[in-house]
């Protein structure tokens, strides 16, 4: 095998830190021809349809059914967010930006070169390409972090298969740190809890708050995946941070795909039976995705709004993703910092407010009991 290295490499050229942002991805364009090999590469990824035994048959159904059906679908649903966020895809559009406010705070907490790539599991750009941008610029410590909040393996563990893809053609390998999750990061909590506040000074309290996370199926729950545990002590958390009592907040998961049981309650689901129980004023919030996209444009303000007003409801409002609000970028550079603590192009300046976020974290764990 034949392992990449830099080209012309200098031996005295300074060492840089890499942080590569990354998110789920968007195909090229809102076509049928786009979304084939984008649904293609996701659907494909054994994270996240972990397929029966005999693999072949996936394969065959997904080749021979599922692309030659659901590109076509997505294409017009994708066409209808296409320039919500501006020209183009508003995941990508949202993500460029979230990466200039991420550089913005971080650059002046280090002596030296830190440098910033984009990288999409899925689509462009390629989270290989998001490396070899980083190995261009000379970087030899490299932070991944994946804008996913909770932990899933089909979102998480895939993004860490395809670095790990990537670095196993790499001759020489940076230091390379991983952030997991940051479900209970009191800044992303704060941010979320700020941006309902906001909503609400404009649009009023409802009876319902609704917080819909991107659904698993639920074997993925009975193997082991936190993903679900950590969804509620999300939403516990912003909660607590807003006053609410149980009964003022629901959660539900959303985007099911195939005919299997996925984690419960569901979205839509909910949205349909809401009206006959009295509740017909709701807002509905999106804790898992760090940026508007068509799951949260179209699926939740669009399709599901219809279902819920179609069923009787009078009052639904939607509150965006944190996409690039300050409070977001404050909580994702943070983030950032913490997890390269101690690499030598970062100062110092900010251990104590370091400290402060840690013993923050351990109180919240100590009080709720929960190991996530």
């Amino acid at each position: 095998m034949h392992y990449q290295g830099v080209t012309n490499y200098q031996h005295g050229t300074e060492a840089a830190t890499g942080i590569l942002i990354t998110n789920l991805g968007t195909p090229d364009a809102p076509t049928k021809e786009a979304l084939k090999p984008y649904l293609k590469e996701f659907l494909m990824d054994p994270r996240v349809v972990e397929p029966p035994p005999a693999r072949w048959l996936w394969k065959l159904i997904l080749n021979g059914i599922i692309l030659n059906t659901r590109p076509a679908k997505s294409a017009e649903a994708y066409a209808s967010v296409w320039d919500s966020e501006g020209p183009g895809a508003p995941l990508l559009n949202i993500s460029n930006r979230q990466i200039n406010a991420v550089a913005e705070r971080v650059r002046p907490h280090f002596k030296g070169r830190v440098e910033f790539a984009l990288g999409m599991r899925y689509g462009n750009p390629s989270i290989a390409s998001g490396l070899k941008e980083l190995q261009d610029k000379g970087c030899q410590r490299i932070l991944v972090l994946p804008l996913y909040p909770q932990y899933a393996a089909a979102t998480t563990a895939s993004t860490f298969d395809a670095v790990s893809a990537e670095l196993q053609t790499w001759r020489w390998l940076p230091e390379m740190r991983f952030v997991n999750k940051y479900h209970r990061h009191p800044g992303y909590i704060k941010a979320l809890a700020n941006s309902i506040r906001e909503h609400q000074q404009q649009h009023g309290k409802p009876q319902l708050l609704v917080m819909s996370y991107h659904g698993v199926p639920q074997r993925y729950l009975d193997n082991g995946d936190p993903y679900h545990c950590e969804c509620h002590v999300t939403s516990r958390l912003v909660a607590e941070e807003l006053g609410l009592s149980k009964d003022e907040y629901k959660v539900t998961f959303q985007s099911l795909f195939g005919k299997e049981e996925w984690i419960k309650p569901y979205t839509d689901a909910t949205m349909k039976s809401l009206p006959e129980k009295g509740i017909k004023d709701i807002q509905v919030i999106c804790p898992g995705f760090s940026a508007d996209c068509l799951e949260t444009i179209e699926e939740i303000d669009e399709e599901n709004r219809e279902y819920f007003i179609e069923a009787g409801g009078e009052k639904f409002s939607y509150i965006k993703c944190l996409n690039d609000r300050p409070d977001h970028a404050d909580a994702l550079a943070t983030l950032v910092l913490q997890h390269t603590q101690g690499w030598y192009e970062r100062d110092q300046f900010d251990a104590d407010t370091d400290s402060k976020e840690r013993q923050t974290v351990a109180a919240n764990a100590k009080a709720m009991g929960c190991p996530f």
